[in-house]
């Protein structure tokens, strides 16, 4: 059993390093080169100090066979990247409604209202331009549908911006989602 701290040689490779964390069947190794490099238990071989094998656990019957076992069945290691969905992208969420931009809300006309929610769109856009922030969700509500009608100007005006209704089940009808188009010239 290999435990933090503990000095292992990696078997079929000339690599050895200084066990620095283990969870579940990962053990990670920081090597002699400063790499750290993740392998399987039963890929490494504890030693005692550096250069020099442990005898008590490479000589025992059951560690040599486990070991010449493991080499005759190698698990191989997958380094292919997971596709991810569009679901899991990360969306940008706005929530213009003008409670949640101010508290003094209830004192404000109806144009300053409709101004600080354009202003405050107007800025997470030019946020998620210089982020690169692909996709931004922009909850303004059903109402009247002003706001909406001043959000589809605003976005107008930017040629790399599209803008469509927002996932119906999850916002409902008062939510419009914005993307950026790539490559436009």
């Amino acid at each position: 059993m290999l435990s933090k701290g503990d000095y292992v040689q990696v078997l079929d490779e000339n690599e050895e390093g200084v066990v620095i964390n283990i969870i579940g069947d990962e053990v990670t190794i920081e090597s002699k080169d400063g790499f750290v490099l993740t392998y399987k238990p039963n890929e490494l071989l504890k030693i005692a100090k550096e250069d020099e094998v442990d005898m008590r656990s490479a000589s025992t019957r059951s560690s040599v066979s486990e070991a010449l076992q493991d080499k005759v069945d190698p698990i191989k290691r997958s380094f292919t990247k997971e596709k991810r969905s569009r679901k899991d992208e990360f969306i940008l969420e706005v929530d213009l409604h003008i409670e949640k931009l101010t508290n003094d809300y209830r004192r404000m006309e109806k144009y300053d209202m409709l101004t600080l929610q354009l202003d405050t769109a107007r800025g997470q856009v030019e946020f998620a331009i210089c982020n690169r922030i692909p996709r931004i969700v922009f909850i303004h509500g059903v109402g009247e549908g002003v706001l909406k009608a001043e959000l589809e100007f605003l976005f107008s005006r930017y040629a790399e911006i599209v803008a469509e209704d927002a996932n119906y089940q999850k916002y409902g009808l008062g939510a419009t989602q914005i993307y950026f188009k790539q490559n436009v010239r």
